[in-house]
């Protein structure tokens, strides 16, 4: 297996001016914030510890929250289009898988657009791109509409406000506290079902699931307007330097042929072992966290008696433990091997899904509560240590890298969300889907094993 340390060689392009990094002036990773540059960019006063970066780090946080909270609907529209229309829950799943898949396929497109257009112009065109989906998916008729606006459209738009996009972000904006604000962003999707999964789940119950689907458009609609407001592609935009950078860094020239530049990182990175390996584990990832449950716990919850809301709030406790997990995650990945991190990860969710045949009761038990704590913190644990990986290995490309990662992450997820739900119907319960699961996750964390690494080494800046 190819180490992560050998970096398969590029076709040169235009090159960017080189940012500061710990490897050319010294690990300043414990430095208390940047220092004055009077012949640069402005910075703050004496006494004044905001910095811009922070601003545009919540306008991202916020626009991932929204793609995230989006993420989860159809989970809480299979049973009430099934019992409303008399759809198959394979064909309401489909347009689930659709989604998952257009969300991950999107990302490394995106992210390569994002340098070329700008990364608050795509951001804002996504929303907008969602806000239309789900007001028509609001009168639709027919499963096939379903497809069209929830899996084609609001896939396509969630699909630019992905982990790819808070990789671009960190990568432009912060220098020190990266992996840290990486796992603050990662979990940000996961906030989502925390802020919205719970009232969705609600209203769903008392006024149909039209209103909470319009009610989501216009959050997206307002989320676009906060964008606008703080959003900024580059620190160069604003006179500021990345966060704990010592020098300034030039804004890069606008990269053409978005989409050729993404194919090209990807037709790269396929000649390479790790990269193969990261996808492997990456499709399984996304097979047993968001594949299964974003679409299957709520019916699987059915089967067992268990009320649509008491589902939901642990759905929704599942995205808190997973929000601090990505966050604890990011911390660990600035100071211990990522490949090692990888595989704790994925046995202890082995192990999680393994028990949840048993422990899955009518009632919120303790049994229950141990499972969402356990899962629910190496649910999105998984993120900022690949995203690590894909920097070690792809440098300037990185983000492109782990937008292709990801991809797997959704052709996992998309592959899972309609099998799960074609598994039901077929076996007339779960207990089968989580076994499988528990199964392959065992795989991905031995498939970790053979990641190697050296430790500590945050940035390797394309030469």
């Amino acid at each position: 297996m190819a180490e992560l340390t050998t970096r398969t060689p590029r076709t040169p392009r235009t090159p960017r001016t080189p940012r500061t990094t710990p490897t050319e002036h010294g690990d300043h990773s414990d430095a208390p914030g940047p220092l004055p540059d009077p012949s640069g960019p402005r910075s703050d006063p004496p006494g004044h510890r905001f910095h811009r970066a922070w601003a545009v780090a919540v306008a991202a946080g916020a626009a991932i929250v929204t793609a995230g909270a989006f993420t989860t609907v159809p989970g809480l529209l299979i049973t009430p289009l099934h019992e409303s229309y008399a759809w198959d829950r394979g064909q309401i799943a489909l347009a689930a898988s659709v989604n998952m898949v257009l969300f991950g396929l999107t990302a490394p497109f995106a992210a390569a657009l994002m340098d070329r257009v700008g990364i608050r112009r795509v951001v804002v065109g996504a929303l907008l791109l969602v806000t239309a989906g789900a007001l028509l998916t609001s009168v639709m008729a027919r499963p096939w509409q379903l497809t069209a606006y929830w899996g084609v459209l609001i896939g396509l738009g969630s699909g630019c406000l992905t982990m790819t996009f808070a990789a671009s972000i960190t990568g432009n904006w912060f220098e020190r506290r990266r992996g840290l604000v990486t796992g603050v962003l990662s979990s940000s999707s996961h906030l989502g079902q925390l802020l919205f999964l719970p009232l969705l789940a609600w209203g769903v119950d008392r006024h149909g699931w039209r209103p909470p689907v319009v009610t989501l458009a216009f959050v997206a609609l307002a989320v676009a307007a906060l964008v606008l407001l703080l959003l900024r592609d580059h620190p160069a935009d604003v006179g500021a330097k990345p966060y704990g950078a010592t020098e300034s860094v030039p804004k890069p020239p606008p990269a053409s042929g978005a989409a050729r530049r993404a194919l090209k990182v990807l037709f790269d990175a396929a000649r390479t072992g790790p990269f193969w390996v990261l996808a492997g584990m990456f499709v399984i990832c996304g097979a047993s966290t968001n594949g299964i449950m974003w679409s299957n716990w709520a019916p699987a919850a059915h089967d067992h008696g268990m009320r649509a809301t008491a589902a939901a709030s642990l759905l929704s406790l599942i995205g808190v433990f997973s929000a601090l997990g990505a966050v604890l995650s990011g911390w660990l990945t600035d100071r211990f091997d990522p490949s090692r991190l990888l595989s704790a990860y994925f046995a202890v969710r082995a192990l999680t899904l393994l028990a949840l045949p048993v422990v899955f009761s009518s009632s919120v038990t303790p049994a229950m509560v141990i499972f969402v704590v356990v899962y629910g913190l190496v649910d999105v644990a998984t993120v900022p240590p690949v995203i690590a990986l894909s920097d070690r290995v792809y440098g300037e490309d990185g983000p492109i890298g782990f937008g292709w990662i990801n991809s797997a992450h959704q052709l996992g997820a998309g592959a899972s969300a309609f099998l799960g739900a074609t598994a039901r119907d077929l076996f007339g319960a779960y207990d089968v889907v989580w076994t499988t699961l528990s199964a392959v996750c065992v795989v991905a964390s031995l498939l970790a094993v053979a990641v190697r690494g050296p430790r500590n080494v945050r940035r390797v800046t394309a030469q």
